[in-house]
């Protein structure tokens, strides 16, 4: 059947005569008197698209609701559907208009792609019979053949008027807003899909040889990766597990049945990891739906050893208007992408506090993550439309949708004129108090963007992003010489270094990666450098000399008790004095201070303002600490919410503590960009704040509106009479909305 199904496929003629061609071919070799085909449409809605044994004015014509029938059925449970009797099935229901009335036994099964259901290929037979597994088998595997006919739009036409069918049909998704603006341009995959050129086997002992040997070579390699990393508990049970899934026999087996059935080794593994997602993906335990993710990792390793395509990642020969797609990604495989072609991400698994998102606002890339199956739904080269401050996605966007995403960023483009407009004016609210607001930066070409935002200083400096470049670990010349160049850029406007931050996903490609079972909470950061000072020195001996005659002001990240800020401080010392003897010109001044990321910090305030130059609020960490929530875990990073009253309380004590001691304090998170939350820290009593450079101009705006003394009224009697309230998100903005401050 496979070989006379491929060459209707490569006949010359129009879509529904191959359809027509292919629905005889199978209930002929089927021995069915009924085979029918119904696609799924945009609306959700199934339509016959072709039949034979059924009435032939249905087709087009007859249409079953979502969930509706056996049809229905098998569309939402992406399984097969095998019935003696169909007409006693309690979903089945009856068409009139089909002629289907005296067909008893049925067979369907789901048109996957992706794990995503396009459609339903049925059988059926006037007597009651029992379909056996190798006619289902049979079933499945030419309903691949179905799914390549929807995918690449050849289907398309065929529909009613203003019906639209294929995967290439315009889709609007949904995800999370994570980088504000609007992304206009191309589909570029971080990890492209292995393109899978033939589906049927012109020799099955050859495949199954074929697929021996990959599957052989795929465990070995796996096995020498597991065996040669570092890691206990939980860490080697995770990939102890990924090893069990890879020597699984039952995988291995439905391989060879999907290869037996008359598909090439690789359109097996594309069948048997298709029928894997689309149940995994409906699946509520969230364990059953995390080993989709093993799955998918074993299929692709396994489809690259079949075709000999190593993945590598295409940084060069990006188009102008890129938007990048990825399932999931580091900040540093961002990073080595050209910005300059990069007009948005969009990320499948990856929230707003991630690192990589955290890259992305500091890039100015708009971004959205959390957008559920993307990689699968998008093909290279797709028309892809994002807004980074809604979080919807737009695939294969129609032109009036195009032209109304160009009228927003025109209106965006105007806004951003607005905040020109404020940029020499000081941040001031109407009672008079000056807020101080500055930049986080990371890289050399963010620095001209001091100057356009009309911010103060760079608050914030993030300088791991220099050594996650690099190829190996920066010389003391090139460091200095990059510290150098960041301080003459900005002229008199001061910088806060951050000390290396390095750790949990923020990884240098050059340094072996620790294996720990809970990474954020692990080996990184400040303690790192204290435990490994070589890489601490050197970067502190390349900041002090940078900061000649000048100003310099060094913090230290993940400080957990005063101890640790001491030990830091000490070795800075050494390094002042090994400058001395050197005969180095020193800085004029050198202000120490640390990063309040650690809740632990908030029960040794008095003690750690009496020891520090300045302390900086790191709000992402911070959050995640006080609430036991992993920002970079999408069931539960949002969750909780900063602007409910125990995050307020604690960012409160802080404040509080820092003036009481005379003590500079600052946010420098993610938090101090948005402008309803820069509007409760102003309120808190904060009065600086660093975000990434198009933050300023909105949150200036709102502090030119803000009357600050009544705003710190309202929260403070907020944060009395409202702790039991999830969240004062809603009161804060009536509050803002009632007083007309943009927010």
């Amino acid at each position: 059947m496979l070989r006379r199904l491929r060459a209707v496929m490569a006949e010359p003629v129009n879509a529904q005569s191959r359809l027509d061609r292919i629905v005889v071919l199978i209930a002929s070799n089927m021995v069915a008197e009924v085979c029918s085909v119904y696609i799924q449409r945009a609306d959700g809605e199934l339509e016959l698209y072709g039949t034979e044994g059924l009435n032939p004015e249905a087709v087009h014509n007859m249409t079953m609701k979502p969930g509706e029938g056996l049809v229905g059925l098998i569309v939402s449970t992406a399984e097969p559907v095998a019935l003696a009797d169909a007409q006693s099935h309690p979903a089945f229901s009856f068409k009139s208009e089909s002629g289907e009335e005296s067909y008893h036994s049925f067979l369907g099964v789901p048109i996957l792609r992706g794990g995503n259901v396009l459609g339903v290929l049925v059988v059926q037979n006037r007597a009651r019979r029992i379909y056996t597994e190798e006619e289902v088998e049979a079933l499945q595997t030419t309903a691949m053949l179905l799914a390549e006919m929807v995918a690449t739009g050849e289907l398309q036409s065929l529909g009613k008027p203003g019906t639209d069918t294929s995967l290439k049909r315009q889709m609007a998704l949904q995800g999370t807003p994570i980088t504000e603006g609007v992304g206009l341009g191309y589909a570029v995959l971080h990890q492209p899909r292995v393109t899978i050129k033939q589906l049927i086997a012109e020799d099955v002992n050859a495949e199954l040889i074929r697929l021996e040997a990959a599957v052989t070579a795929m465990r070995e390699r796996l096995d020498t990766l597991i065996d040669t990393a570092t890691g206990t508990g939980e860490q080697r049970d995770v990939l102890e597990t990924f090893r069990m899934f890879a020597h699984d026999a039952g995988w291995k087996r439905r391989l060879q049945e999907a290869v037996r059935s008359g598909l090439t080794a690789e359109a097996a593994v594309e069948r048997v990891q298709n029928d894997a997602r689309a149940k995994l993906q409906r699946q509520t335990d969230p364990y059953m739906r995390e080993r989709l993710h093993d799955l998918d990792d074993l299929a692709d390793r396994l489809l690259h050893q079949l075709t000999g395509v190593s993945f590598t990642q295409r940084n060069e020969d990006l188009p102008d208007n890129a938007i990048l797609i990825a399932r999931t990604m580091g900040p540093a495989a961002l990073l080595e992408y050209n910005r300059n072609q990069l007009r948005g991400l969009i990320l499948e698994d990856g929230g707003a506090s991630s690192h990589v998102a955290i890259v992305a606002r500091a890039l100015g890339i708009p971004c959205v993550g959390d957008v559920a199956n993307i990689n699968d739904l998008v093909s290279e080269g797709d028309a892809v439309i994002l807004d980074g401050g809604t979080g919807e996605v737009q695939l294969r966007p129609s032109p009036d949708i195009e032209s109304a995403y160009k009228e927003k960023v025109r209106l965006r483009a105007s806004r951003q004129e607005q905040y020109r407009k404020l940029r020499d004016l000081p941040a001031k609210t109407l009672d008079g108090v000056e807020i101080g607001l500055h930049m986080n930066a990371g890289l050399l070409v963010d620095l001209p963007q001091v100057a356009e935002s009309g911010a103060l200083s760079i608050g914030l400096f993030r300088t791991e992003l220099q050594f996650m470049l690099a190829p190996q670990f920066p010389r003391l010349d090139e460091q200095f010489n990059f510290y150098k160049n960041i301080m003459d850029a900005v002229k008199d406007r001061p910088v806060t270094f951050r000390t290396l931050d390095i750790g949990s996903d923020k990884v240098l490609p050059y340094m072996k990666k620790v294996e720990e079972e809970n990474p954020a909470l692990g080996w990184r950061a400040i303690r790192i450098g204290l435990d490994r000072p070589g890489f601490l020195r050197p970067q502190l001996r390349a900041m002090l000399r940078a900061g000649a005659g000048r100003r310099m002001r060094i913090m230290f990240p993940m400080v957990a008790t005063v101890g640790e800020f001491i030990a830091a401080r000490e070795i800075v010392e050494m390094e002042k004095s090994h400058l001395k003897r050197h005969g180095h010109v020193m800085p004029e001044q050198v202000e120490l201070g640390v990063m309040v990321e650690v809740p632990s910090l908030l029960w040794q305030l008095e003690e750690l303002c009496a020891e520090v130059d300045f302390i900086s609020v790191g709000s992402n960490d911070l959050s995640q600490y006080i609430f036991a929530a992993d920002r970079d875990n999408k069931r539960v990073s949002t969750r909780f919410d900063p602007l409910s009253a125990p995050f307020l309380r604690a960012l409160q004590s802080i404040v509080t503590a820092a003036d009481r001691a005379g003590t500079p304090v600052s946010l420098c998170g993610e938090m101090g960009g948005k402008v309803l939350e820069a509007m409760a820290l102003v309120a808190l009593g904060y009065r600086g704040l660093s975000m990434s450079p198009a933050a300023i101009g909105p949150v200036k705006a709102m502090i030119l509106a803000l009357d600050a003394s009544d705003a710190a009224q309202f929260i403070e009697n907020e944060l009395r009479t409202g702790g039991d309230q999830p969240s004062l998100r809603q009161p804060l903005r009536r509050y803002a909305e009632a007083r007309a401050i943009p927010i």
